[in-house]
């Protein structure tokens, strides 16, 4: 069926408080795209998991209603919901039904991460190649796909350990890519927290399609109360890192190497002195912007 598709862009600073009025106001669907872009390969496309954030200073918001929405009520309800809201910045058009959830897949192309590993489409497959090691993906509604920062600087790290007979746990799981990726490396068993319901759908299926189902367990944070793992990861955001590093600090046995992302950098020193009374040997990397800490578990 056709669809109603309003597109208007936010400043960074602007965007949660657009995707809740949109969310409020019915949308059926919410992606996000670089406004600066220049070219459609450039135009890297998600849909945010909860509490995520943008990867970009000036974001183009495209939101799905159904095609009998009033677009004079819409504009106006906007109007009230975002006073600074000015109409030019909004876009309406009809569009044909496509399956939106996966519109990333048109430009979403392999990428290698670290020595071996590669992220694949599910729609592409890969070469039989006995040095690879493939993840296949489809994050659906769920963030993590390897093209953010944040996400390669992990899978990166994880490709530079020896998982083989590991236990790991990844808080913050969204799409499952990184414990999938451990488990394809060599983890005996992996952890995935999220407190998204949908994240925990998304890796369910991804651990499926890639034959690992059984050896991941999912859990909402507060159900979560597995033993300690002998590699943690977690890629969520610097305020929540912050908040939780005594929870880490239980969740990662003594010497146990880990690794957290999600950091602008900027805000890695407060995280680094913080870290510093349950980890040591602490490291920081960057790219693009971004920021991995990693360093283990002190005995």
């Amino acid at each position: 069926m056709p669809f109603l598709e309003l597109s208007l862009t936010a400043r960074l600073e602007q965007q949660p408080r657009v995707e809740e009025a949109l969310e409020d106001l019915g949308a059926l669907s919410i992606t996000l795209r670089d406004a600066d872009a220049e070219t459609p390969d450039e135009q890297a496309i998600f849909e945010p998991g909860v509490g995520e954030l943008p990867l970009w200073p000036t974001i183009t918001l495209n939101a799905l209603f159904d095609a009998d929405t009033d677009r004079r009520g819409l504009s106006e309800a906007l109007g009230e919901l975002l006073p600074w809201l000015e109409p030019d910045q909004l876009d309406f058009r009809a569009v044909e039904d496509q399956d939106w959830e996966r519109a990333w897949m048109d430009q979403y192309q392999p990428m290698p991460f670290g020595r071996r590993l590669w992220i694949y489409p599910w729609n592409i497959e890969p070469p039989a190649d006995d040095e690879r090691v493939v993840v296949r993906l489809d994050p659906g509604l769920a963030f993590g796909s390897g093209t953010h920062p944040t996400t390669a600087l992990c899978l990166e790290w994880l490709d530079g350990l020896s998982l083989a007979g590991k236990t790991v746990t990844d808080y913050g799981c969204g799409s499952g890519i990184l414990a999938i990726a451990a488990l394809k490396l060599g983890a005996a068993s992996t952890v995935g927290v999220d407190n998204d319901p949908q994240a925990l759908l998304a890796s369910r299926d991804n651990a499926e399609r890639n034959g690992v189902a059984e050896r991941l367990a999912l859990f909402l944070p507060e159900d979560h109360a597995s033993e300690p793992a002998d590699v943690f990861v977690a890629n969520i955001l610097a305020g929540p890192l912050g908040e939780l590093a005594p929870t880490f600090a239980i969740a990662a046995k003594s010497g146990a190497p880990f690794a957290i992302s999600g950091i602008l950098d900027g805000q890695q020193d407060e995280l680094l002195a913080r870290y510093a009374e349950w980890f040591d040997a602490l490291r920081v990397d960057t790219r693009e912007g971004w920021v991995r800490i990693s360093g283990t578990r002190r005995g």
